[in-house]
C-alpha cells in the first residue's frame, strides 16, 4: 500500500523544522476538504503518514505548512505582513500503491519541494 510522507528542513538555520503545524487537504469538486492535522516533531517529520490505506487515493493534494508562525517562533522577523506565512504545495497522486514524499525545504524568504523516495 502506498502512503504520503513529508519532511520540513530549515536551511537557513541548517537544521530540521521542529514545531509546524501541518494540514492536509484533498482538492475536490467543492474545495478543499481537510483530511489531517498535525505538527513536525523534533527531527521535522510527522510521527505517521499523513495519509495510508484506504484513505490515499488518486486525486490532487494540497499540503498547507504554517511557517510564518514557525519562523515567529524562532524569533526571525520576515516583515509584516510576512513574507510567507503559509506555504500551500498542491500535487497530484497518479498511483496510490508508491510512496509520495513531499519535503520542504524551508528558509524565510523562499522555499523548494520535490517528489522524494
Amino acid at each position: 500500500m502506498g502512503r504520503l510522507t513529508t519532511h520540513i528542513l530549515d536551511t537557513a538555520a541548517g537544521q530540521p523544522a521542529a514545531g509546524v503545524h501541518i494540514r492536509l487537504e484533498r482538492i475536490g469538486d467543492s474545495g478543499p476538504e481537510t483530511l489531517t492535522q498535525t505538527v513536525t516533531n523534533s527531527d521535522g517529520r510527522c510521527d505517521q503518514p499523513l495519509l495510508e490505506g484506504e484513505r490515499f487515493t488518486a486525486g490532487t493534494y494540497q499540503l498547507v505548512f504554517a511557517v510564518g508562525d514557525y519562523f515567529a517562533g524562532a524569533g526571525v522577523d520576515n516583515g509584516e505582513p510576512r513574507f510567507l506565512d503559509q506555504v500551500v504545495l498542491r500535487f497530484g497522486i497518479a498511483s496510490p500503491d508508491q510512496h509520495y514524499h513531499v519535503p520542504l525545504l524551508l528558509s524565510p524568504y523562499g522555499y523548494t519541494t520535490y517528489r522524494g523516495s
